[in-house]
């Protein structure tokens, strides 16, 4: 598709944001809702393929059965000239493959911040009964403030429906390929899980742990090799956080976490202090019928006679041996060590659960700013209740329980109260004001807010000029979009070259761009009578409305003489008039009064000048016309 070309009547293509094997997106308007959306056409050379026809049906039912603020919203379906295409929320960022590429490293915060929403999404879909089966970075959109949405449900498919997922073959990119998926088993929620630590793997070290020279053999490595350590690459990642990744792509599904939500829990508390000391995790496998050297002890003839009281080895002449130092004090030892260990348990305790801390102040922060500034006093966030208020900010904290500067144990959770905005407010009148301070405060109150830029000659740009809705009346953030007109300023007017051009030529162009034209004469035996010689400013420079546009013109050798008259225009308020439409019309050695001058719109008194180009012994004369009305006029104007 072409910019410009129109789908479903409504979205108007403005450019493509991206090709791939089944569709291609593009960026488009919506003409109905005026807002920029993202458009999935199923490809021109498949749309006869039933398989993927199917497919591209599966993904637009599988993402609108989800209404997660993590997944790509599906506003609409269809079909145009025989293909189907989706209408998507439009993600203005980046995907994460290429976020991770940029920004790498990447902050273990910020790590933790992009896991937990991405977990987010994939429990939601996991809770309706949906396996995403492709999750990577290249499905994961991440905006200029961070936050992200999953998209492509191409392959997902409902659990029910395990008749879908092909044996033996491999489906997904084969970097984050679970190893039952490279095997040609039936996709599970734990094969998610699988990529989901694969994700996390890449987001802490900037590339996948497995490479090779064909698909085949990075997906053999899957099932056959054990995951990197992320540690071997820094150092500075704490062994919690690794026993996360750890824990996410064990080979057997029955060693991964239960659940998105237990993997999002683990990872949740991996930067803890208390954690620091956490062993990495090693997780035992069977042998699976491999053959194994046992030791003497566990042979069975071993045992026999063992229990038999015989000798297991060639009989010696025992010798006599003196008791050792540890057979002498062993039950010193043994006490001391206990001693020590019950009083480092008891220090531990105190440290890490008795220990009281004094809670920070985060009201007025957001959640997110919040948890992080909660996670390093060791406490948590408890339970968010949102509710409206009219000062506080949409998504920011109203109150927190326990108060803010005093003191609790350590890793005790903090209650908080989330400002949704205002539940209506009576609409004020903002004409007049700055969009930028206006548009800020109406969404901190949970409003959006549009805007339309007018050129404006009389309004300063950034200023609003008009509003949807009129002062007084009641509006509700929740399904209430705030429009505002604002202006853009002055136009600037390109002048082209008007050499050698009839001075006719020039007054239209300036009544059409409202340019006050003043005319000087010379005489030019090159030029023809009544063209241009010169102009200023020249071609390629730019005017406003109202500004003066001169040019020399030729004459054949006649005396002439150029005078201006200034001409004050009164306003017409009468009725709640607003504007007046003000028409001028000249006689002079260029003009006759069936030559309409100048036509322009006043909202107030004005002066006007115009210049009369007069030959010996001429006399101009003017009218002027508002509303439809002549107003005044003059016949004795001389040089």
């Amino acid at each position: 598709m072409n910019p410009g070309d129109m789908i479903g009547h409504r979205y108007k293509i403005i450019r493509s944001l991206g090709e791939g094997g089944m569709a291609n997106v593009y960026l488009a308007y919506d003409t109905v809702l005026e807002r920029q959306v993202s458009v999935k056409v199923l490809r021109l050379d498949l749309r006869d393929d039933p398989n993927t026809k199917r497919r591209f049906r599966r993904e637009a039912m599988s993402a609108t059965k989800l209404n997660d603020p993590h997944i790509v919203g599906i506003f609409d379906t269809g079909e145009e000239n025989g293909l189907q295409y989706m209408v998507m929320q439009y993600v203005q960022g980046t995907d994460l493959k290429a976020y991770i590429k940029e920004h790498y490293p990447i902050a273990l915060p910020q790590v933790i911040d992009i896991m937990e929403q991405v977990l987010s999404a994939v429990e939601a879909a996991h809770v309706h009964g949906i396996i995403h089966r492709d999750l990577k970075p290249q499905n994961i959109l991440i905006d200029e403030n961070k936050n992200i949405k999953i998209t492509d449900f191409g392959i997902a498919v409902a659990v029910s429906q395990n008749s879908l997922t092909q044996t033996n073959t491999l489906m997904g990119s084969v970097h984050y390929l679970s190893p039952e998926q490279a095997r040609g088993s039936i996709a599970t929620k734990k094969s998610d899980i699988y990529s989901l630590g694969i994700i996390l793997y890449e987001l802490l070290t900037g590339k996948v742990p497995f490479e090779g020279e064909n698909a085949v053999s990075i997906a053999i490595k899957h099932f056959r090799e054990e995951i990197p350590s992320v540690r071997s690459v820094n150092p500075h990642i704490p062994q919690p956080l690794e026993n996360v990744v750890i824990r996410a792509t064990a080979k057997d599904p029955i060693d991964r976490y239960e659940n998105v939500k237990q993997m999002a829990d683990d990872l949740k508390t991996s930067l803890d202090p208390a954690r620091a000391k956490e062993p990495r995790l090693v997780i035992k496998h069977d042998d699976n019928g491999e053959t194994k050297v046992l030791p003497l002890n566990k042979l069975p003839h071993y045992r026999k006679a063992a229990a038999e009281g015989q000798s297991t080895t060639p009989a010696k002449k025992p010798a006599k041996k003196q008791p050792s130092a540890w057979q002498r004090y062993r039950h010193q030892v043994i006490l001391v060590i206990i001693l020590v260990v019950a009083a480092v348990v008891a220090g531990c305790s105190w440290w890490f659960l008795l220990r009281q801390v004094i809670i920070p102040d985060v009201e007025g922060q957001t959640p997110l700013q919040a948890e992080r500034q909660l996670k390093k006093q060791s406490l948590r966030v408890g339970n968010i209740t949102r509710v409206h208020n009219r000062s506080v900010a949409k998504n920011h904290i109203i109150k927190m329980q326990p108060g803010p500067s005093s003191k609790t144990r350590v890793n005790s959770r903090i209650d908080l109260k989330v400002s949704t905005g205002v539940a209506q407010l009576k609409m004020g009148h903002y004409v007049g004001r700055d969009y930028d301070e206006t548009a800020k405060m109406l969404r901190q109150k949970g409003f959006r807010v549009h805007r339309r830029m007018v050129y404006s000659d009389t309004v300063d740009a950034g200023t609003i000029m008009k509003q949807n809705y009129r002062q007084g009346t009641i509006v509700k953030p929740r399904n209430s979009i705030i429009d505002f007109e604002v202006s853009a300023g002055k136009q600037n007017i390109k002048i082209p070259d008007f050499t050698n051009q009839d001075v006719s030529v020039v007054q239209q162009f300036a009544n059409k761009h409202n340019l006050q034209l003043t005319t000087q004469q010379k005489k030019s035996k090159t030029v023809a009578t009544n063209h241009v010689i010169s102009q200023t400013p020249k071609a390629g420079m730019s005017l406003n409305h109202g500004d003066t546009l001169t040019v020399t013109i030729a004459n054949s050798g006649n005396q002439t003489k150029t005078t201006n008259i200034q001409i004050n225009i009164p306003f017409d308020s009468n009725g709640g008039q607003r504007e007046n439409r003000v028409q001028v019309y000249i006689r002079d050695a260029n003009h006759n009064m069936t030559m309409e001058y100048q036509d322009i719109t006043i909202n107030q008194e004005t002066t006007i000048n115009v210049p009369f180009t007069l030959k010996n012994g001429q006399m101009g004369a003017y009218r002027v016309v508002r509303n439809g009305r002549t107003i005044m006029s003059a016949t004795n104007i001389t040089g």
